[in-house]
């Protein structure tokens, strides 16, 4: 997994939505978004100008672990 960041919200729309149903990804609010290295050669392909921020911060990769409530009896 690797972090990417778009050059502009067009190119970040166009890559969402040729990446959509192709490659699993995660995106933020900040613009960042996590995908496969393998997508990147596909993303150059089809013309999205991109720039690779690096690797993944832990609290990235990992899914956040939540506890339900107790249930109430």
């Amino acid at each position: 997994m690797v972090i990417i960041r778009f050059d502009s919200p067009e190119a970040e729309r166009r890559a969402l939505g040729w990446l959509a149903g192709r490659f699993s990804f995660k995106t933020w609010a900040n613009g960042e978004l996590m995908l496969e290295e393998t997508a990147l050669p596909y993303l150059a392909r089809e013309c999205v100008p991109f720039k690779v921020e690096g690797l993944p911060k832990y609290e990235q990769a990992i899914p956040a672990v939540r506890t339900a409530d107790p249930a109430q009896v």
